[in-house]
């Protein structure tokens, strides 16, 4: 955990009382006395440090100082073909660890109709998942999670609402990362649609082009989803710090 994360119910006056598994971190795993300093930060809000103010038992007071705003130049949604449910707990972490801002779940062709039901796919387990993903990357975003059960729908209703540049990776893609249109502009969007084992299907690669989606390859091998998903978010985080410059 490197970074303590509070809900905004949970800080009066600038201080927060805290018990649980974060407050066992704090007495076991860290060993604080009182007036120690350890990073916090509240969900969709600001990160700063907190001094411990009193131990009693398993509680743990904390005095706030929250006045610094967490920096993501670039900012993603992932539209992500459901992967099995094992796949997908990896990718929601790391993905959010990787700055995600909006994930979109999506059926697509390829996609069994099972992983809907998935007990991964409820709100409390999949907010966990991305706490976990938060506190490793010391970010206080939680990150939205849409699920949409039919392509179609999505494709034509949702896709043209979203904003950004469109990229959809395809082992038969047109380009390549060099080809990819992301400017290094501060506050850039990105739309990266990552498909499922199988690839998408030719229909919906052309729905996503005709979209306005730049498709591209990553070369001959073929990886699994959650390597694919890891990769590429490092690779366009590499490419638009070099064209920031």
């Amino acid at each position: 955990m490197n970074l303590l994360l509070l809900d905004s119910t949970e800080i009066t006056s600038n201080t927060a009382i805290l018990t649980g598994r974060r407050a066992e971190h704090l007495l076991k795993v860290l060993r604080v006395t009182p007036g120690d300093t350890v990073r916090v930060g509240e969900v969709n809000g600001n990160i700063g440090s907190g001094r411990v103010l009193a131990i009693e038992g398993e509680t743990v007071r904390l005095a706030l100082e929250l006045e610094r705003e967490p920096v993501c130049d670039l900012q993603v949604e992932l539209i992500l073909a459901l992967p099995r449910p094992i796949m997908l707990q990896r990718i929601l972490k790391q993905a959010t660890v990787l700055g995600v801002r909006r994930f979109h779940l999506i059926r697509s062709r390829r996609v069994e109709k099972s992983f809907f039901h998935s007990p991964v796919l409820e709100p409390e387990k999949i907010r966990t998942i991305l706490l976990d993903g938060m506190e490793q990357a010391m970010d206080t975003w939680l990150p939205e999670v849409a699920i949409h059960h039919q392509f179609k729908p999505f494709v034509e209703d949702v896709v043209p609402t979203l904003a950004g540049q469109g990229l959809i990776a395809h082992p038969d893609g047109k380009g390549t990362l060099a080809d990819v249109p992301v400017s290094g502009v501060p506050g850039q969007r990105l739309l990266l649609a990552v498909g499922p084992e199988g690839g998408w299907s030719d229909y919906e690669l052309q729905c996503f082009v005709d979209h306005g989606f730049h498709s591209f390859t990553m070369g001959n091998r073929i990886l699994h989803v959650d390597t694919a998903v890891v990769s590429l978010l490092a690779q366009l985080q590499l490419l638009y710090d070099l064209r920031k410059r």
